[in-house]
């Protein structure tokens, strides 16, 4: 599938100080045009063709006049340009109609950007994201092939090939299989993903998604299975049921045979299931060493007992000297609810002038079956705490914000909440040992 190029992908927005563009004199809201007489399509592009000792950069000024800049440098020396565009393209949409797609149920009023569902092969390589494969023109596949773009993160959901075009409702959902072997052929890594959909592609259709899969390792990295996100905005949608705390661990018993099979066979368990998986059935969650490198972290595999192991390594060293009385509050989803609270009475039984109020904040906006902090609202917090006891200060998940800004998914600021609720907000990251520094009020 192809994107129209635009110009304005490719505006300067930034020098960086002491650079080689600084010395030539090239200025924020210039445009790049071709670099050694080569158009710019993208981020990747422009990465090899300015990996040269010798460059003559073609630049558009604001008023329309073009330039040349000279460039001699050595081989791998950054120019020190900062585009307005991180990928300097548009991004590729998506033009799947996936029966689970989780756009499909947000509610109508969010902002647009919200709305946009990408299936960029180039966004999976520079942010993570997954693609499906189904939206790769013959051009984009070698575009991956020839810029060596590696890991590659793939939703594959099932390898039923008839039952793939049926979920993902697009006639090129069948070459999954055939895409990802020219990948590997080519050494690229992939990382996988299934998205468990209740009586649709789970059960024996799973154990042959799981087998089919692991055909690619060593290439194939590593597979996650995690549940459909459903939200109460599904009217006219392909009905789906949530997994119930008996389907959930008849999943992950499932999922441990398979682990058990290549962890003997190749050294790797290689799929694994997402942490709601164990708390909807209700099991513990496996320890952190479980999760080897944590490949699929960013899916919500692993990410409770990281936590829970920074956590218990950070508190026997720490060393609080402040004996004041303080108290201060955590709110959190449904999904980590327990794990904050149990964490945090340990907190206050090793300094006990510590009081930790843990709320947990119900998903009202979404509906009860979302569970996760990340998908928590400005609204539901406000609406939630107003008149509880807060103490000095609330701590909210960095998850909750998006691309690093201080907006919530409804967009609610940090300080419009701040503001209801009449107390200053922390935001604590993903991370046990600094879970503890922000509750002491001692992170640097």
């Amino acid at each position: 599938m192809e994107s129209k190029k635009n110009n304005n992908e490719n505006v300067v927005i930034k020098i960086e100080e002491g650079s080689i563009a600084e010395e030539l004199g090239i200025s924020v809201g210039d445009v790049l045009v071709a670099v050694n007489d080569q158009e710019i399509t993208d981020i990747f592009d422009y990465r090899y063709h300015v990996n040269d000792e010798y460059l003559e950069m073609t630049f558009r000024t604001p008023e329309g006049e073009e330039y040349i800049a000279e460039i001699e440098k050595d081989l791998d020396e950054d120019i020190g340009i900062v585009f307005e565009s991180g990928l300097m393209d548009n991004a590729k949409s998506c033009r799947n109609k996936c029966i689970f797609c989780f756009i499909d149920q947000l509610p109508k009023g969010m902002r647009e950007t919200l709305y946009f569902k990408d299936d960029d092969s180039r966004l999976s390589f520079l942010q993570g994201n997954y693609v499906t494969l189904t939206n790769m023109s013959e051009k984009d596949i070698n575009h991956i092939i020839f810029y060596h773009l590696s890991p590659i993160n793939v939703s594959v959901h099932t390898t039923d090939l008839e039952l793939r075009k049926t979920m993902l409702k697009n006639k090129n959902a069948d070459k999954v299989l055939d895409i990802m072997q020219r990948l590997k052929n080519a050494g690229i890594e992939m990382n996988l993903q299934v998205v468990l959909c209740n009586g649709i592609n789970d059960g024996d259709i799973l154990d042959k998604t799981i087998s089919d899969c692991s055909k690619f390792m060593p290439n194939a990295h590593s597979m996650s299975v995690v549940p459909i996100g459903l939200t109460k905005y599904r009217d006219g949608l392909y009905p789906m049921k949530p997994f119930s705390k008996e389907e959930a661990d008849r999943v992950i018993t499932q999922i441990e045979k398979w682990q058990n099979k290549f962890l003997e066979e190749y050294g790797t368990r290689f799929v694994y299931c997402a942490d709601e998986f164990y708390l909807k059935a209700e099991r513990e969650l496996p320890p952190a060493d479980f999760f080897e490198d944590f490949a699929q972290y960013e899916n919500g595999v692993g990410m409770l007992s990281l936590f829970e192991k920074e956590f218990s390594d950070a508190i026997e060293e720490t060393v609080y000297e402040n004996t004041e009385n303080r108290c201060v509050s955590i709110a959190t989803g449904v999904a980590s609810y327990n794990l904050i609270s149990s964490l945090s009475k340990k907190l206050e039984e090793k300094f006990p002038n510590i009081k930790v109020n843990v709320y947990c904040i119900k998903n009202d906006f979404f509906g009860e079956m979302i569970t996760v902090s990340g998908l928590l609202t400005g609204q539901d917090i406000i609406k939630q705490l107003k008149g509880k006891e807060l103490g000095e200060y609330l701590l909210l998940p960095e998850s909750l914000l998006r691309n690093g800004t201080t907006t919530l998914l409804d967009d609610f600021e940090i300080s419009d909440i701040e503001r209801e609720l009449d107390i200053k907000i922390k935001i604590s990251t993903n991370s046990g040992d600094k879970f503890i520094k922000n509750i002491l009020n001692t992170e640097e």
